[in-house]
């Protein structure tokens, strides 16, 4: 296996970490995951989810009922969609119950399958 990208990003991340500790400052966190397939991202990260997610990154902390009042959406069908993001860590909820996407941003990134050889 050969170093790419990923590689790379992931040990410059961890030496500015390393940096970081030895200061005596905090690191700046990271987080990621990943899909074995694109199939499998797009049935997580849908449409209608990436409408809410905008949503709470714009309201911030609100409970469930508030996020499908405001989205004009099905309170169940809101429910189902915050549970297929819990699952994935998009989003996450305080211990009053309100629920808000963490992030500044989450970035979706995809290779494309081998080319095969001429």
């Amino acid at each position: 296996m050969r170093v790419g990208e990923d590689a790379r990003a992931n040990l410059a991340r961890a030496r500015e970490a390393m940096e970081s500790l030895q200061l005596g400052k905090r690191p700046k966190p990271h987080f990621a995951v990943g899909f074995s397939e694109v199939g499998q991202m797009l049935a997580v990260f849908t449409p209608k989810r990436w409408e809410l997610i905008a949503k709470l990154r714009d309201l911030g902390p609100v409970t469930t009922a508030q996020l499908a009042r405001m989205l004009e959406r099905d309170d169940r069908n809101v429910h189902a969609d915050l549970a297929a993001l819990f699952e994935w860590l998009a989003v996450q909820r305080d211990e009053d119950g309100r629920v808000s996407v963490p992030w500044a941003e989450i970035i979706v990134d995809m290779k494309l399958p081998a080319q095969p050889a001429a």
